[in-house]
């Protein structure tokens, strides 16, 4: 059904916007004047072509009309605030589509509205998008729901969602800059190999005498690097592409996961990112009443690692039977024992919940930690092998000219 954004005005004269889901524009201008709304302006906004299955510049601009978790967590911050604030939660949601600024976002909670005023819950509503609201964002509404706090729930999310942003733009602010240097040092390293390289090939083919091997490797180098520049580019397009479709397979995944946590220092970076995420998520879902089994099946899904996920799923069985979390924990081998000693002490005291919440931060802490050391290592290689690289470049072009000198000598 095609959606419609109008501009109406109301009783008293006042101009509102928003988004209408109707079959046609003159049933939307009827079901506007039924809400005692007079419209002014109606325009289909429909995304009927976005899934389609031709290639149209609609289905390109559907690249770039994701909804992006930032816009996500202040949408949840702000409906949170609005139902905190007395407004029930059809008309909060129907302010939200007028404060959200995302085009996508304003069709998808447009369309959640009339599931909600058809009969539907707001966790139902939810489900039909999940591309957008997480399992974990879903059946935390559907316990806010039956407990009547769905405003905590909502600022809950909110929270969690800032938090996973927070960390995620603390990884990236602290890889961006090594990142950067490679990048620059390989471009310079090009330049002087395919500018530089090549001219001096041309007093040394004049001087008429055998090169050293360093400077003969130098040369070749340089000659393959400017004749087939084009194969280099290439090559990274196929390994990036296999690389995509050989993680999206389950053993791929799986053995691609194992590797990442093996590597010295990033392996325990991505081990605890993945420890927090879950203590966070399994403790959120607690803290709002979801059962623990349920809870545990979306947690292991939002860890971000499978090793650490199918150790959780064990852990999950062995709960099942009537086990205990931290002993199943420890039992996998895979998460840290400080974290498996807090649980044990939350399962002992009756405050799981907590401390699971206590593990998630204490592992935050460590994650900014293990960034720092990660990044004090990846600088001095990168410099290194830098000065490796144009040391070696400098030799090569000197021993020639230092034999020319012996000979003159």
């Amino acid at each position: 059904m095609p959606l419609f954004e109008y501009s109406a005005l109301t009783d008293k004269g006042k101009t509102t916007t928003g988004i209408i889901d109707c079959d046609s524009a003159q049933a939307a201008r009827q079901k506007l004047r039924a809400g005692r709304l007079y419209p002014v302006k109606v325009n289909e906004v429909s995304d009927r072509s976005l899934s389609s299955g031709r290639f149209n510049l609609n289905r390109i601009g559907a690249l770039f009309n994701r909804v992006r978790p930032r816009d996500l967590t202040l949408a949840t911050r702000q409906m949170a605030t609005l139902i905190n604030a007395g407004f029930t939660l059809v008309s909060a949601i129907d302010t939200l589509i007028q404060l959200v600024e995302a085009p996508r976002l304003k069709q998808v909670f447009s369309r959640i509205k009339d599931s909600i005023e058809e009969g539907s819950s707001f966790a139902e509503a939810l489900s039909s998008y999940p591309g957008i609201f997480s399992p974990v964002y879903i059946n935390m509404v559907m316990a806010g729901e039956a407990s009547g706090t769905l405003d905590v729930v909502l600022e809950r999310l909110a929270e969690i969602g800032e938090r996973q942003l927070s960390l995620t733009n603390r990884i990236r602010a602290a890889l961006t800059y090594p990142f950067l240097m490679t990048c620059i040092g390989v471009l310079i390293l090009y330049f002087l190999m395919t500018i530089i390289v090549p001219k001096m090939a041309g007093i040394f083919d004049d001087l008429g005498q055998a090169l050293p091997l360093p400077t003969r490797i130098l040369l070749r180098t340089g000659e393959i690097l400017g004749t087939f520049w084009w194969v280099f580019p290439l090559l990274l397009i196929l390994l990036v592409t296999a690389f995509k479709r050989f993680k999206r397979t389950e053993k791929g995944a799986l053995i691609i996961d194992k590797c990442l946590l093996r590597i010295p220092v990033a392996g325990d970076l991505v081990r605890k990112v993945a420890v927090t995420r879950f203590s966070r998520t399994l403790g959120s879902l607690l803290t709002n009443g979801v059962s623990m089994l349920t809870a545990m099946d979306v947690a292991r899904n939002v860890a971000g690692n499978l090793v650490l996920s199918e150790a959780a799923a064990g852990a999950a069985g062995e709960v099942e039977k009537g086990g205990e979390l931290g002993d199943a924990m420890g039992e996998s081998g895979v998460f840290p024992l400080l974290a498996v000693q807090m649980v044990r002490v939350g399962e002992k005291s009756g405050k799981l919940e907590e401390m699971l919440g206590r593990v998630a931060d204490v592992y935050e802490g460590e994650v900014e930690s293990s960034l720092e050391s990660l990044t004090s290592m990846i600088e001095p290689i990168i410099i290194l092998v830098m000065g490796a690289t144009v040391g070696f470049i400098v030799l090569s072009i000197c021993l020639p000219i230092f034999s020319m000198n012996q000979l003159i000598g």
